[in-house]
Parts: C-alpha cells; sequence; structure tokens
C-alpha cells in the first residue's frame, strides 16, 4: 500500500519547573538560597531519511512526543534537559498546520532537518531571585509550557518529469522501457495506482528522474475518480509528457483526449497546465492507415502551439531515443532548483501572535522611557533567543503583528527613543 498523506499530533516537551531550596549545613544556620534550574523540553525535530519512500509509518503511529525538562533540585543541580524526538520522513514530504492548511515547512531541496516545535525553557530556581532585601526568596519560576500541533503531512514525488494521460495509453510500458522502474503493467485501467518513479540515463547527459503518474479521468480535478489522489504528484515536475493513444484502439479522439486532460490540469492547478509539453504519441506500430496517419492531425493541431509532437511505440521502442533527448533539451534550458513550497505558518509567532494575554503600553515620564509589560510580552521574552538574527527578526515582526509597534506611535515615539521590556531596553528607530 502506498501511503501519500497521514494526519499527526506532535508536542514538544515542558521546561522543568525551577526547585526553591536553601543550604543546611552543621556551621551555616542561615544559608541562602540554592534551588537550582529546571530542564529544558525536548525539541520535535524532522529528518529526511532517503531509505523512506511513503508515509506508512505514520498509519501505526499517530502522536509523537518529546521529553519533559525534568525540575531543579537542592545544591544548586540543575535538572535534566529532555530528550528531542527526531521524526524521519521521506523527501518530497510537505508538512502542514492541520486546521488552517497552511505550510509549516517542505522537507524537500536542501531542506533536510527541521526543527519544528521548540520545547519549553527550565525555569529559574530560587537562586536567581536572591536581592539584598530579599535574601531567602521562597519563589521559582515555573517551566515554559510545551507546544503542540495537529499537522498533515504529505508526499509530493520530487520528479524533473510527469507522465500524464488517460489510462491504457501506455505510460507504464514507456516507463519500464526508460527507465529501471518496473510498474506493473496490464490491460486495465487504472492499473497504476501508485506513482512510479525511474531514472532515464542518456548517453552524453546528467539524466532526469520521470515519474509516471496514474491515468487521469475527466473530472479528476474536483476528485473523481483517483484524480486528486494523484494530481499532487506533478506539482514538483518541469517537463510534462502527454502520452496520447495515437492509433485510437479504444476508440478514443486522441486530440480530444489531450484538451480534456489539460482540462482537468488547468482546474487543478492553473501552475502546472502552464508547463512545458511535449507530446508522446504512442501506440505508431498499431497504426495500419499511413494514407490517414492521425500523428500527422495531433502534429497540425497542437505544434503551432508550440507543443513539439513526437511519433513513439513504447513497445518497439521506436521514436522513444528522439523524445528522451528533446525532454532533456528543455530541462536544460530550465532552472534545475527544486520546487519548494514557500512557508506560511509560523508555530512560535502563532504561540503568541494568537494568544489573549494581556500587554500594557505606557509612556514613563519620569524615566523617559516607553514601558511594555504584561504575560504576553513576558512569554514572548522567554521562548525568544534575541541574541540570534533569526530570533531578533521574530521579536520585531511579534512587535508588529500584535500591534504593539502602532500603540508606541499613537503615545508619539520617535527615533532614538528608548522602550524597556522587563529589564531589557531597546532603541526605537522606525
Amino acid at each position: 500500500m502506498f501511503a501519500d498523506r497521514a494526519r499527526i499530533f506532535v508536542r514538544s516537551g515542558k521546561g522543568g519547573d525551577g526547585h526553591v531550596s536553601f543550604r543546611r549545613e552543621k556551621y551555616v544556620p542561615a544559608g541562602g538560597p540554592d534551588g537550582g534550574d529546571g530542564g529544558r523540553g525536548g525539541d520535535v525535530i524532522f529528518e529526511v531519511d532517503e531509505g523512506l519512500n511513503t508515509l506508512i509509518d505514520f498509519r501505526n503511529t499517530r502522536k509523537y512526543k518529546a521529553g519533559d525538562g525534568e525540575p531543579g533540585g537542592k545544591r544548586n543541580c540543575r535538572g535534566k534537559d529532555g530528550e528531542d524526538i527526531v521524526i524521519k520522513v521521506p523527501q518530497g514530504t510537505v508538512i502542514r498546520e492541520a486546521q488552517s492548511g497552511q505550510v509549516i515547512t517542505d522537507m524537500s531541496g536542501e531542506n533536510r532537518r527541521v526543527l519544528l516545535l521548540t520545547g519549553g525553557k527550565g525555569g529559574n530556581g530560587n537562586q536567581h531571585y536572591a536581592t539584598s532585601t530579599m535574601q531567602a526568596p521562597k519563589y521559582a519560576q515555573p517551566g515554559q509550557p510545551a507546544q503542540e500541533l495537529e499537522l498533515f503531512l504529505e508526499l509530493k514525488v520530487i520528479a524533473d518529469v510527469g507522465l500524464v494521460g488517460f489510462p491504457n495509453v501506455g505510460k507504464s510500458t514507456f516507463l519500464a522501457r526508460v527507465t529501471n522502474a518496473r510498474p506493473k503493467i496490464a490491460n486495465y485501467h487504472f492499473t497504476t495506482l501508485n506513482p512510479n518513479l525511474g531514472v532515464v540515463d542518456l548517453e552524453g547527459t546528467k539524466g532526469f528522474v520521470i515519474a509516471d503518474i496514474p491515468g487521469l479521468i475527466e473530472g479528476a480535478s474536483e476528485g473523481v475518480g483517483l484524480g486528486h489522489e494523484f494530481l499532487r504528484h506533478i506539482e514538483r515536475t518541469k517537463v510534462i509528457i502527454h502520452i496520447v493513444d495515437a492509433a485510437g484502439t479504444e476508440g478514443r479522439d486522441p486530440i480530444q483526449d489531450i484538451y480534456a486532460i489539460n482540462r482537468e490540469l488547468e482546474a487543478y492547478n492553473p501552475d502546472i497546465a502552464k508547463r512545458p509539453q511535449v507530446i508522446a504519441a504512442n501506440k505508431i506500430d498499431a497504426i495500419y492507415d499511413v494514407q490517414e496517419s492521425p500523428v500527422e492531425a495531433i502534429k497540425a493541431e497542437f505544434e503551432p502551439k508550440g507543443v513539439p509532437v513526437y511519433p513513439i511505440s513504447a513497445v518497439s521502442g521506436e521514436g522513444v531515443k528522439e523524445l528522451l533527448y528533446k525532454v532533456n533539451e528543455m530541462l536544460e534550458n530550465l532552472s534545475q532548483e527544486v520546487t519548494v513550497f514557500e512557508r506560511e505558518y509560523f508555530p512560535d509567532r502563532n504561540a503568541f501572535g494568537n494568544s489573549d494575554e494581556p500587554y500594557t503600553v505606557e509612556y514613563d515620564a519620569d524615566e523617559d522611557v516607553y514601558v511594555v509589560e504584561g504575560p504576553r510580552i513576558e512569554k514572548m521574552l522567554g521562548y525568544t533567543n534575541l541574541d540570534s538574527e533569526k530570533g531578533f527578526t521574530f521579536f520585531q515582526n511579534f512587535l508588529k503583528d500584535t500591534g504593539i509597534l502602532e500603540e508606541l506611535e499613537a503615545l508619539g515615539i520617535q527615533d532614538g527613543d528608548t522602550v524597556r521590556m522587563y529589564g531589557l531596553s531597546f532603541d526605537y528607530y522606525k
């Protein structure tokens, strides 16, 4: 069974709580605080595994949880960090937030390992809160909560070239001839239920990867038959080989078949329909009326529109090499980068951006600073590493998305003014 979609639940680890304790030794009657910090919660990491080609493993295991950080201990003992969880997926897996359908990450191209959810930071022990006026603090910081998400995984096959066409036009036979793939071949509609991948090796070229997409029918773009199940697999392809039964062995009109499949591609994704196509007029070995060759009719219809037509026989191999060299030439003139779907959903940002927790934005005239405070701000600062470029960019986006920058401007902030947030001070520049 080929599995190309799965729905799973992932959760990072909770940060361990800080500890409250005091030194109690024989000759130290009034020992200071020695509560240790909590350990960091484990992260949720996705990693490409070249040995996988389906999502079948996710049919049996649906919940994935990183380890929680251990609480701190006495004598300044820090809690143990929670273990990260590494989830292996096949190359080409697109990870979406299940409710919105937005892309979180695409495990393609150079995207081999992705930190999806960060574990909670461990809380500070009471040793951090001792001051000259509070030498015996009886409180510690709790560990930060875990993050959790429901994900939709979708495998989109990575291939340079996609084969499309109605069932029984000879796509599987063609693939078996030109690559090392060995698809099942029989005279049935929808024999091919799995996208078959193969590598085409051409003398004098670096070759390319080709995918046989299961036969389409009219209405496939609306989910009729198995259309929607497999159309997603040609979303990454750069060139489309449109295989048609030129001999009309089943009584179909090859020209109308080409138009019908192109309508399905257009309805499913207009970008796919615009990609370069080449028509493989197959089964010429079954054409007996040389005077009125249907291949010439196909050429007359499509070549003026810039779509080359190559007569081939997938059974005998006639014309196949010429077709493959043409496809290779088309690929060489296109970008070699793998199509990677852009990120639309940011788990860290959504953890705070959608929060209902309050915050305040005020101007302190005595100190001439603008003060931003509240649980929402404290949580954001706790999760964000402002020393990294990525973390500081997230911090800036948070201020913008939550409307804090707008409120500061409404209070009259000017370039060079100071903004204070829980002991951190920033100079404001628009």
